[in-house]
């Protein structure tokens, strides 16, 4: 298996809107002095992006202010948490920031999809999005339209 095909099957195709993709953008250049791996893995995966209209974006896609239930490889455990920007982050409440490895590692993610990830020490975990729910004022796609 060749490098690029590796790296295809560790980071899935991801999905974003046109805002949550330049607010990302402009948090992962913000950050990058106070942590710079997280701000360069979060503008790859901007980087690589689907970038779509916000209506465009299915409810199923974890984007800013989701609620996504996942499971972490790394731990065993099933955890449900709000992405959302680093000023309304709370670890108690669940709200956990995009700049955070696990929030820029799910941004993005559809149902289903797993991404190979790397932990605060430098060891891999799989994630796996099992549940999105469109939070923060963020109406999923198919809920605009009459009879969805």
């Amino acid at each position: 298996m060749d490098h690029e095909t590796r790296a295809e099957t560790l980071r899935p195709p991801l999905l974003m809107s046109e805002d949550d993709h330049a607010r990302l953008v402009a948090l992962a250049g913000a950050a990058a002095r106070r942590d710079p791996l997280v701000a360069r893995l979060l503008m790859e995966e901007a980087d690589r992006a689907e970038v779509v209209p916000a209506e465009a974006v299915p409810s199923g896609v974890v984007a800013l202010g989701s609620r996504v239930e996942f499971h972490d490889s790394a731990t065993g455990r099933v955890r449900t948490v709000q992405v959302v920007l680093p000023g309304e982050a709370d670890i108690a409440a669940g709200r956990i920031s995009a700049l955070s490895l696990v929030g820029a590692a799910l941004l993005g993610l559809a149902e289903g999809q797993s991404i190979d990830w790397p932990t605060q020490d430098g060891r891999m975990r799989r994630l796996t999005v099992r549940r999105v729910e469109r939070g923060g004022g963020a109406a999923p796609a198919d809920a605009a339209r009459p009879g969805t």
